[in-house]
């Protein structure tokens, strides 16, 4: 698995749907906002990268909005129908 650097920080792709992570343009939109995450996700949705949070489970500052297990409900209620898709997670 490839990892990559934002803000100083190590990740590791976890998946990449049809190879759409383009990673100069994540190192572009991703601020420190995203520092205390555990994982990163993207969506493509107009040809425009969308980035949202998650915390571990095991994470106390995990609430039902940003737990990783939710995943898969936040891309039916948040995504576009077939979307493409990539999830990185930090590296300890």
């Amino acid at each position: 698995m490839k990892n990559i650097k934002l803000n100083n920080m190590e990740y590791e792709i976890v998946y990449n749907d049809n190879n759409c992570l383009n990673e100069e343009e994540l190192v572009s939109k991703c601020t420190d906002y995203f520092d205390n995450f555990d994982y990163i996700f993207g969506d493509y949705a107009y040809d425009k990268l969308r980035l949202k949070g998650f915390f571990d489970s095991t994470n106390k500052k995990a609430s039902k909005i940003n737990d990783i297990k939710y995943l898969d409900n936040y891309k039916k209620d948040y995504c576009s129908y077939g979307a493409k898709t990539f999830l990185i997670k930090k590296v300890k």
